[in-house]
């Protein structure tokens, strides 16, 4: 079947056009229209929105570079490790900003589908060549014009449009996983908003308040409610404490980067030599790591026996104080945190000033059946995630040898998923 694939380069399957330069006078903390940057893109391809972070802009904005729904763009600055050539399409319209550090993809009628276009950007064959272009000292970046000289085998339109609905089947699966997972994390924090900051929970008409406080209630210092660690490194110079590690050993990147508020793996694992011979320190699965230096309140919680660096607090849960309550409470005491860090080259929250911190302790009864609403909904969502994580390494499996050729699919009957049907996209890209 390989016989029918054609070796060509880039230049010859697409277009790529520069965005527009716009002008700082005009970003804005908040707006309608998102300016995009190559750091809404993740480094294995897709798009992202960055709440408190994305810029918006508030002047006036040529008419070709608002991006229409299914738009096709890719990095073309390396404003982040492994960014540099990550392929996004935009999933709605009248929004979203085409700027000059990102390029837009236009596949040529009859040679290339943009489906396909963009699993071969997520491709190593390709994303390799893309970053092999890049020049700069500092930022490193590339240009149409070097993107096109890239190297490929692709087949006919009709074979590129089943290659590319076998891999979008698993996208579109992706995000309605991450949709669902959104509205979970909405409703437990909806939940905890509701007993515990509107102080709407069960018997509230009834319950006696003092200073604003439930009978039956507390407020209490943290360093009496529950138990919290700091982190260490085990060093790097002594090639035992990491070479086949098997103990989890979080840093704040490893929080910032994950999919979802579970983790099951970080990137380094140290050995437990190394952890005995550092201030590190195990803790067990299910607690809540908070990053405490650079960036505060970032969390996660690990799935299995962990240990992190010293940028972290882990809180460890107990009876009076469950992993959806804990959770929740230092999620939203975010804020509040930010406000006392100190430090003078970062900010920090340290651990002094944390465990004089008070929270709130509610009864027993309120506190266990807020915990038995709340678990499944956790459950629920660590399921979507490790659901998403097999399917995302069913899905890289497959690209490699698709986009080759080494697995066929001219013989193959393939309906194509509702993402590749949407008609109304079709034609607002065709007629932009």
């Amino acid at each position: 079947m390989m016989d029918s694939w054609k070796q060509t380069t880039l230049r010859g399957l697409l277009k790529v056009e520069h965005g527009y330069a716009f002008k700082g006078e005009y970003f804005s903390d908040s707006g309608h229209y998102v300016l995009l940057t190559p750091g809404n893109f993740y480094e294995e391809g897709g798009f992202k929105l960055r709440p408190g972070k994305d810029r918006y802009y508030v002047g006036e904005i040529p008419d070709r570079y608002i991006l229409p729904k299914g738009s096709m763009i890719v990095a073309m600055t390396e404003q982040a490790e492994g960014l540099l050539g990550s392929p996004a399409m935009m999933p709605e319209s009248n929004r979203f900003l085409h700027n000059q550090r990102l390029g837009l993809v236009r596949p040529f009628e009859k040679k290339a589908d943009l489906h396909f276009l963009y699993h071969l950007f997520n491709a190593n064959i390709i994303r390799q060549q893309v970053r092999n272009s890049s020049s700069g000292a500092k930022v490193r970046h590339t240009s149409p014009e070097r993107i096109y000289r890239a190297e490929v085998t692709v087949p006919d339109v009709p074979t590129q449009r089943k290659i590319a609905a076998i891999l979008t089947a698993y996208d579109d699966l992706i995000e309605t996983n991450k949709r669902r997972i959104a509205l979970l994390e909405k409703m437990a924090e909806e939940l905890y908003r509701e007993w515990f900051v509107r102080m709407r929970f069960p018997g509230y008409q009834n319950t006696k308040f003092v200073k604003g406080v439930p009978e039956g209630w507390e407020v209490r210092k943290i360093e009496k409610a529950f138990e919290f660690t700091g982190g260490g490194t085990p060093s790097k110079s002594i090639s035992s404490y990491w070479s086949e590690g098997t103990v989890n050993w979080f840093t704040p990147s490893d929080i910032t980067a994950a999919a979802g508020i579970f983790i099951s793996d970080s990137k380094d694992q140290c050995s437990e030599e190394g952890l005995a011979r550092s201030s590190a320190r195990l803790f067990p699965a299910y607690s809540v790591m908070m990053t405490s230096r650079a960036t505060i309140g970032a969390i996660g919680i690990n799935t299995t026996p962990a240990c992190t660096n010293q940028g972290f607090i882990t809180c460890i849960p107990n009876k009076g104080y469950p992993l959806p309550y804990l959770y929740q409470w230092l999620k939203l005491a975010k804020p509040y945190f930010e406000q006392l860090c100190g430090g003078a080259t970062f900010p920090e929250l340290t651990k002094g000033t944390f465990k004089k911190l008070e929270i709130l302790t509610p009864s027993e009864d309120v506190i266990e059946n807020f915990n038995n609403l709340s678990n499944p909904i956790l459950k629920s969502i660590q399921l979507g995630l490790q659901q998403n994580e097999n399917l995302t390494k069913t899905r890289d499996l497959l690209l490699p040898r698709l986009i080759s050729g080494k697995l066929s699919v001219e013989d193959l009957d393939i309906q194509f998923p509702p993402s590749m049907q949407d008609k109304s996209a079709q034609s607002e890209l065709a007629n932009a």
